[in-house]
């Protein structure tokens, strides 16, 4: 064998234990994923059902197209309110929900979306990820069998349509209206009565009489419900929801399946639909608003005798709860906390507006 054959078959051994190396120390190509996820809120409701519908095509496009989330409109694949269970036990990898829908599970799912009197989106996002919210969430669905990831939200909701103004809290008694979670406890403690009707229920429920009164979104989102054709009374603040958490349930299972890529992908996408869904969520409201008055809505504000009397009554209401549930407890005194700690801050660094 010549030198230069020699020198040859060495260049050619070296090239052969370097891809032998390379290939042994390159990760493995990622797995396909392909999952199906329900949701609670139709894909044309703003916020609330779009950017649930945005994961499907965000994951798709960062991953390369090999972990795939399909949207499936409310009822396509389950009842919305089965969603949990459903979850829980696997018939179906994910769902597109909040967790105040959750409350009849454990009531202290509520005060991640629908906290009366809790705070407004920055102090909510710094209590869920850096006070200690996060950690609550995260163990209360593990319970459950499940993961769920921060993926979107509501700027504040409005208080509500009323077919009649309301000068104080004793309006309330005997009232039949839809509410959501922690502020129905409220208003039922007030003398209402409160139920929960999924979105597509309440303007036929409004327009039969069935209920007096109707709390839904915000106001882009109960335009399309329609709800200014027959009540004129539109209140605000949202003191029961000032912000609200929307979430991707997992089954804990499929969760644990996933590549450390491909669940840093999902978060990563949860991430940037947070952003969208705050920007946008504000961005619409002004053009909304408008259009509710050019219908003849009356907007209107809660004087602040009947927002203390609603306060007070929701400070009751959770000291009850603490009593009868200690997960509850553990959240409530967590975001209280919070909250005192935050006003420092809150009342010194911003503008009055």
């Amino acid at each position: 064998m010549t030198s230069s054959n020699s020198r040859a078959l060495t260049a050619v051994g070296a090239i052969v234990l370097f891809a032998a190396a390379f290939a042994t120390a390159a990760p493995a190509a990622e797995k396909s994923v392909r999952w199906k996820m329900q949701s609670w809120f139709p894909s044309k409701a703003p916020h609330a059902g779009s950017t649930g519908k945005d994961i499907q095509t965000k994951i798709k496009r960062v991953s390369g197209g090999k972990f795939r989330i399909r949207f499936f409109e409310p009822g396509a694949l389950i009842p919305p309110a089965e969603c949990f269970d459903a979850v829980k036990n696997g018939s179906v990898d994910a769902c597109w929900s909040t967790p105040a829908y959750w409350y009849g599970k454990e009531p202290a799912f509520a005060l991640f979306s629908a906290a009366p009197f809790g705070p407004d989106w920055p102090g909510l996002l710094a209590w869920f990820n850096y006070h200690g919210g996060k950690e609550i969430y995260e163990k209360l669905y593990r319970k459950h069998n499940m993961h769920a990831i921060h993926c979107g939200g509501m700027i504040p909701e409005a208080s509500g349509w009323f077919k009649k103004e309301i000068t104080s809290v004793d309006d309330f008694k005997g009232m039949k209206i839809r509410f959501l979670g922690l502020g129905a406890l409220v208003l039922d403690r007030l003398g209402a009565s409160t139920q929960l009707l999924a979105g597509g229920d309440i303007f036929p429920a409004l327009e039969l009489g069935t209920i007096d009164a109707t709390e839904f979104a915000a106001p882009s989102v109960d335009w399309n419900l329609g709800f200014y054709q027959i009540v004129k009374n539109y209140y605000f603040p949202g003191w029961h929801q000032p912000a609200t958490i929307y979430d991707i349930m997992i089954n804990l299972d499929r969760w644990n399946a996933l590549s450390d890529t491909q669940k840093a992908q999902l978060e990563m996408v949860c991430g940037d639909n947070v952003r969208q869904a705050i920007a946008q969520g504000e961005a619409m409201q002004p053009a909304a608003l408008t259009r509710h008055k050019g219908k003849g809505v009356n907007i209107r504000r809660w004087s602040p005798k009947i927002l203390a009397s609603l306060e007070s009554t929701w400070r009751d209401v959770a000291r009850d709860l603490s009593k009868k549930d200690e997960t509850f407890k553990l959240a409530y005194t967590s975001l209280t906390a919070w909250q005192k700690r935050y006003s420092t801050w809150l009342n010194i660094g911003y503008l009055d507006r």
